[in-house]
């Protein structure tokens, strides 16, 4: 039986959208390819019809997962007030259904550790990733030239994504105050000149 042309492209979709889930709820070593193709609807063996490797889907899969954060905060920037748009950036991202479901939310609080300690390869492809998800929030960002909004980037990034890893550890009556804490604090913190308030 042979498949219409873009059969194989959907597959390959529907495979990559999977793994990513999986890999952002388990971790890069625990989405095992048996299970991703299972899950998947297809077999072991069909696999590398789709990927070179394991470390090719998992790329693709982070990019799938960077690309998914990316659009939900993109559409809360681009509805929000003029001013408003990192803002409405941080009230999305430290919402406690991105916190209580890591597989829909973004992969770093999930997967920084594991992602640091890839091999160099990998890593590379993994940092070509993040410099895409940072070109997508920065025209978003607080300041007035380019320097500004990377900073202003990097802190509210990084404060988020570690408020998020934190917060997944604790109960959830505690996991809500320290996203609040975290929240309030960074839309409270870029009153300098520069910035939209």
């Amino acid at each position: 039986m042979r498949y219409r042309s873009e059969h194989k492209a959907e597959i390959h979709r529907q495979i990559v959208k999977e793994a990513s889930r999986r890999v952002r709820a388990e971790g890069l070593h625990g989405a095992a390819v048996s299970t991703v193709m299972r899950d998947s609807g297809l077999t072991h063996g069909g696999f590398y019809k789709h990927f070179g490797s394991k470390d090719d889907l998992l790329v693709e899969s982070l990019r799938d997962g960077f690309a998914e954060i990316a659009s939900i905060l993109v559409r809360a920037a681009e509805q929000a007030r003029p001013g408003q748009e990192w803002k409405a950036i941080v009230k999305t991202y430290l919402r406690p259904e991105m916190c209580d479901y890591p597989e829909r939310g973004c992969p770093l609080p999930a997967l920084a550790p594991e992602l640091a300690r890839a091999d160099p390869a990998m890593k590379a492809q993994i940092v070509g990733e993040l410099v895409r998800y940072r070109d997508r929030m920065l025209p978003f960002m607080p300041g007035r030239c380019a320097a500004d909004k990377e900073r202003a980037f990097f802190a509210i990034f990084s404060t988020m994504i570690g408020a998020t890893a934190l917060s997944r550890i604790l109960p959830a009556q505690a996991r809500a105050r320290v996203l609040a804490s975290a929240r309030d604090f960074l839309l409270s913190s870029f009153d300098h000149p520069w910035s939209a308030s």
